[in-house]
């Protein structure tokens, strides 16, 4: 199998300084965060598999930059029965990859799938009595009870995405992998060229039709694509991708490291960006086994937690790159709150937190952090992980492997000793921690909730309360009570806000905001 080096340096990866103007006008070459190890967004919440599935398919609607929702597949929609019946319609022209129509049936096909693996889906068909589509190009919603965050929920930007794909394939097993990459996006996915840990690639799909007026914003707006092809090249070492940089044989890489950040900007022909878009990373429990399936250990580990410790090992010591004191909510957002933040100030006191642990029952289990070596970010967060249980005076160790590999553990819900986990850190982005109901984190319905499975009829309650809120101040009083009791559950510890930064070729211009987006991008 060739090497990454090779694969960079072959002209048929179209990798080289030797690229003429025309072509370097025709291809776009990206190192992503991460190997895409599953190709599939609605089977696995990992972001580089959510960017790629906003590259293949498209959703009902878009958010733009300002999180409004906008129609992006329907044309728009009609209400009636006191905002119980919904009728939404297809715009006109909608084709997948394999030439084939988009119709109505297609997307209730999807939208069913979807929601069989999302909570935001799982609230709107708890909500629903009936989803049609009574012709070619109209879906319709019965609803039991007006469901205003309809639109918000087809177009929800965080996994899983509601993937609108051929009904043939929605129809499968909503648990597996479809077997095909056949969306209706402004890319189409060339499954023939991937080669796994070295390079994916894509081809502007020619009979996608954008959206006609309004500006281009996040997953919102016309997606015009201007180049013909987009190569993914997977650089997991940063060193390596910022020389690649450098000398021009890639165009962008999603997240430069910081401690070379200086050195990119010296560099005239590259620039570095700190976006508005952040995220909040998180240590996830394993709330089906020991030591975590115990709500008091969890609580004694939040002692020892250090926001600072963890955003400085992978963000470095700019602040303004990142902020500590971070709860539930997205900081600075409507339902931010101050609610027990306390538990997260002073100095840690590492002699307390082993106490607690004994009177929290801990008998020296195994806590097994799973740890991506091919995700620098995750990577760094992982040894801070291991680092404060090992002095906490738990018996912690890692299971260091490549992206992949930890993806697929952390479906297990077995103990540690038959292929089992214990924790392992993410990151929630900005879109998913405006309120309760998007937020993947915070989900605590048991065996559907997001991995880790945490169950707490409380928190679960209380947003279900929320989304009954009349107006804002309510919702905002409501937050405020789920994040007091959030420190009570601990589905998970939040580890710190971040910003993103990425670094591309300065003769690139119209970036958009949020995850990666390979529309609307040009080069000059």
């Amino acid at each position: 199998m060739p090497t990454r080096r090779q694969l960079l340096a072959s002209g048929a990866a179209l990798a080289t300084p030797r690229l003429t103007m025309a072509q370097g006008a025709r291809l776009l070459r990206f190192v992503p965060q991460a190997d895409l190890a599953v190709t599939d967004p609605v089977v696995t919440t990992a972001t580089v598999t959510l960017t790629h599935g906003f590259m293949v398919y498209d959703t009902l609607y878009g958010l733009d930059g300002d999180y409004n929702v906008q129609p992006q597949m329907v044309e728009g929609h009609a209400t009636e029965a006191d905002g119980r019946d919904w009728t939404l319609t297809l715009r006109e022209g909608l084709r997948f990859h394999d030439g084939e129509p988009v119709r109505g049936r297609d997307a209730v096909a999807s939208l069913r799938r979807w929601a069989a693996r999302d909570a935001f889906g799982g609230e709107l068909m708890a909500a629903t009595d009936e989803l049609s589509a009574p012709t070619d190009r109209t879906i319709r919603f019965r609803l039991k009870q007006p469901f205003p965050l309809l639109p918000r929920a087809l177009g929800k930007v965080t996994a899983a995405m509601p993937a609108i794909m051929p009904e043939r394939l929605a129809m499968l097993d909503p648990a597996r992998p479809v077997p095909e990459v056949i969306g209706s996006g402004p890319f189409r996915f060339l499954a023939n060229e991937r080669v796994s840990g070295a390079r994916v690639a894509y081809a502007r799909f020619d009979g996608y039709v954008p959206r006609q007026g309004g500006t281009a914003s996040r997953t919102a707006g016309p997606k015009i694509a201007h180049f013909e092809r987009v190569e993914w090249h997977i650089l997991p070492d940063a060193a390596t991708a910022v020389a690649a940089l450098q000398q021009g044989e890639v165009d962008w890489v999603e997240y430069p490291p910081n401690d070379l950040i200086p050195l990119m900007r010296r560099n005239r022909n590259i620039t570095v960006q700190v976006t508005d878009d952040s995220s909040i990373s998180i240590l996830r429990f394993n709330h089906l086994q020991p030591p975590f399936n115990n709500p008091a250990i969890r609580r004694a580990v939040l002692g020892a937690l250090d926001q600072s410790a963890y955003m400085t090992a992978a963000f470095g010591e700019d602040r303004t790159l990142w902020r500590e004191g971070v709860g539930v909510f997205l900081s600075g957002s409507p339902m931010a709150s101050e609610a027990g933040l306390d538990a997260l100030r002073g100095p840690r006191d590492m002699d307390k937190v082993r106490r607690d642990l004994a009177a929290a029952g801990y008998k020296g289990e195994k806590v097994l952090i799973l740890q991506p070596n091919d995700f620098p970010i995750l990577k760094a967060m992982s040894e801070v992980a291991l680092d404060m249980f090992t002095r906490a005076g738990m018996n912690a160790e890692a299971y260091a492997a490549d992206w992949g590999s930890v993806v697929q553990r952390r479906n297990s819900r077995e103990p540690v000793e038959k292929g089992g986990w214990s924790v392992f850190i993410s990151g929630l982005s900005a879109a998913g921690l405006l309120d309760p109901v998007a937020h993947l984190g915070l989900r605590a319905n048991g065996a559907r909730a997001w991995f880790g499975w945490p169950d707490s009829p409380a928190l679960e309650a209380l947003r279900r309360e929320w989304m009954a809120a009349p107006d804002t101040a309510a919702q905002k009083a409501v937050a405020d009570r789920i994040q007091a009791q959030f420190w009570q559950d601990l589905p998970y510890l939040p580890l710190g806000q971040y910003f993103r930064v990425t670094a591309y070729a300065s003769n690139l211009r119209d970036l958009q905001s949020g995850l990666p987006t390979f529309t609307g991008i040009r080069r000059i």
